[in-house]
């Protein structure tokens, strides 16, 4: 059983430390508030989100979902005009300037808690790596095993984002990392929105 969860949890690991747009967008959420209980509302829906993906993937609905063809290209088409567009809000974002950082503090909750889902559920990278790594890898165990398996990719995920929302507003303190963070962030989104649009024609 320790070795399934040891397993899981260096898996998702290796996973889910590459920058990806989930990730940048974690760092410049952190970056952008100035106190923690406005990061945490990020930091929990982006991990529950990563969570319901690994679920998913574990219980193989995913699989069958993205097999039919109309849904995989809806999903993709999305997460293209969102990554677009996001980062194009994140690179103009006005919380580069201290002013606008302490308006950022007003954002309601449900808009921080739909851009987050947005990025975590249309990120290509964490769509691939719970269907194709962690929802394959799931297989090889069963029962008691299988559930350590899946809770140590969970507990890593939460980790993680708490670990990133941490780092991104101990650099957010310096106005010029917090300009570069944003810009790094939407460049980020815009390079996965080019990869996503790719598999729309070589599929």
């Amino acid at each position: 059983m320790v070795s399934a969860f040891v397993h899981g949890f260096i898996l998702a690991f290796g996973l889910i430390i590459p920058l990806g747009p989930q990730n940048a967008f974690i760092l410049s959420q952190g970056a952008s508030r100035a106190r923690w209980n406005h990061i945490l509302p990020v930091v929990i829906a982006a991990s529950l989100c990563d969570s319901v993906l690994i679920l998913i993937a574990v219980l193989g609905v995913s699989v069958v979902v993205l097999s039919v063809p109309w849904v995989r290209i809806a999903l993709m088409m999305g997460g293209v005009i969102f990554l677009l567009y996001f980062g194009w809000q994140t690179w103009h974002n006005h919380s580069n300037s201290e002013q606008g950082r302490n308006a950022v503090i007003s954002e309601s909750l449900s808009r921080q808690v739909g851009y987050t889902m947005a990025v975590s559920l249309l990120n290509p990278h964490a769509i691939l790596d719970t269907i194709g790594v962690i929802g394959t890898s799931a297989l090889a165990y069963t029962g008691n095993l299988k559930f350590a398996f899946v809770a140590a990719c969970i507990l890593n995920s939460w980790l993680w984002f708490v670990l990133l929302a941490l780092t991104g507003r101990l650099m957010g303190r310096v106005q010029a990392v917090r300009v570069w963070m944003n810009r790094a962030s939407a460049v980020i989104m815009w390079v996965s929105a080019i990869y996503l649009a790719s598999g729309l024609f070589t599929r």
